[in-house]
């Protein structure tokens, strides 16, 4: 999985920074074998997304293209939006949309 935190936590349990680490995927760049101590050795890897669909959406949407090279973001943010129901989406008057709560507050 892409960009979920697995060379965070790998300098966690380290404590120390082993693994490069950064807000958007790609990162890290090839496998890497990180000695925790004498008897534990720890992987870290490049996310891996399985491809279930053809659709370049459903690729953006898993988070593994950079926000940056998007050229059109309609197609995702209409997605993303089919999810939602009216009480999770609202726009006020000055535009801005706001999240609203399951209990409605």
């Amino acid at each position: 999985l892409p960009n979920v935190g697995k060379s965070s936590l790998i300098n966690s349990l380290k404590r120390a920074r082993a693994c490069s680490v950064g807000a958007t995927p790609g990162v890290t760049k090839c496998l890497q074998e990180i000695h925790l101590d004498k008897h534990i050795k720890l992987l870290d890897c490049p996310g891996i997304v399985m491809a279930t669909s053809s659709s370049d959406v459903a690729v953006i949407l898993r988070n593994c293209v950079k926000i940056e090279r998007l050229v059109d973001p309609v197609e995702p943010v209409a997605a993303i939006l089919k999810r939602c129901n009216k009480q999770q989406v609202s726009t006020e008057g000055s535009g801005r949309c706001r999240r609203v709560s399951a209990e409605g507050s």
